[in-house]
């Protein structure tokens, strides 16, 4: 069966028209006339079976039906033309990965890495986006996504690949000589929003006192937190592997202990059938794999974060 479907004229046309609101700037925008954008405006119409736009002497309106597809017609032209502008960015022969990564990961732990597997696979472009909740992979456009492990993956390939674990760092200038628990004690908390108990549940494990742990700036990021512990606003309990380069150049301090029970396993999730990119995607698993494995905690000084 023969698709309905609109030309890309008639579209452009009905886009730029619905975004003015005139006919008259649509064409001056399309550099066309104004009766070649009435005509295509025209043929929409008529493939639809359906006005589109109110008359009203020589003045145009969208009516209620023409409001909503001129919603779905500009995110399906902008998407179409993000897509093109990929497309043009990748050269002959080559291939491409669409991942999903948590945001703090991604800027504090795989990015500062990239160098080493762009090394190895020059042909392979990742293209990197932050979603911090889990979706439905299959059709999001994603090949995989590298996240918690969670409820929300199942049906879908997922294979562990490291645990965090949190620490409390702050500015050094922040401590004195007095008692280092006491200290935590008297210290601003900095909290993930996400994680609300996370100074409850470490206080207690490691047998600190803390007259109010809910006390304290929230933020929705362990980035943010970082951020704030660095311009010396408070102490703030964050995955170790994330300010290790911080902890090298004296920036930040960590003189209390690691948490043994508040972690979380980090995952890559793959769709459980075949797709175009596997061949770019199981390269990218290896690599991230034997970095992992390999214990290494360095990067890359050309291109610190």
């Amino acid at each position: 069966m023969r698709r309905k479907l609109p030309s890309s004229a008639s579209l452009l046309a009905f886009e730029s028209a619905a975004r003015h609101g005139n006919f008259a700037r649509a064409a001056e925008e399309l550099s066309l006339t104004e009766g070649a954008i009435s005509r295509q405006i025209a043929r929409l119409e008529s493939l639809l079976s359906c006005k589109l736009f109110d008359r009203v002497g020589n003045r145009v309106k969208l009516n209620p039906v023409g409001v909503r597809y001129s919603h779905h017609v500009r995110e399906m032209l902008e998407r179409l033309e993000r897509d093109t502008q990929y497309i043009c960015g990748i050269h002959e022969g080559g291939q491409s990965l669409e991942l999903a990564v948590l945001p703090t990961f991604s800027s504090r732990w795989l990015i500062p890495r990239l160098n080493g597997f762009r090394s190895l696979h020059p042909d392979i472009t990742l293209n990197i986006a932050a979603r911090s909740d889990p979706f439905i992979l299959a059709g999001s456009g994603f090949d995989a996504a590298i996240h918690f492990e969670h409820p929300g993956w199942a049906g879908m390939n997922v294979s562990f690949l490291l645990e965090e674990r949190l620490i409390p760092v702050c500015h050094p200038t922040l401590l004195t000589n007095e008692d280092i628990a006491q200290q935590l004690n008297g210290l601003p908390r900095i909290h993930r929003r996400q994680n609300p108990e996370a100074w409850h549940h470490y206080a207690r494990q490691n047998g600190i006192v803390l007259d109010n742990p809910s006390q304290g700036d929230r933020y929705d990021l362990h980035e943010m937190a970082i951020a704030a512990a660095i311009t010396g606003q408070g102490v703030a309990l964050v995955p170790r592997m994330y300010v290790e380069k911080e902890l090298q150049d004296g920036l930040l301090v960590a003189p209390w202990p690691e948490s043994e029970s508040l972690s979380k396993k980090f995952c890559l999730v793959k769709p459980t059938v075949s797709g175009i990119n596997d061949q770019a995607l199981e390269a990218f698993e290896t690599w991230l794999q034997v970095e992992i494995t390999s214990g290494t905690a360095r990067i890359d000084n050309k291109n610190p974060y």
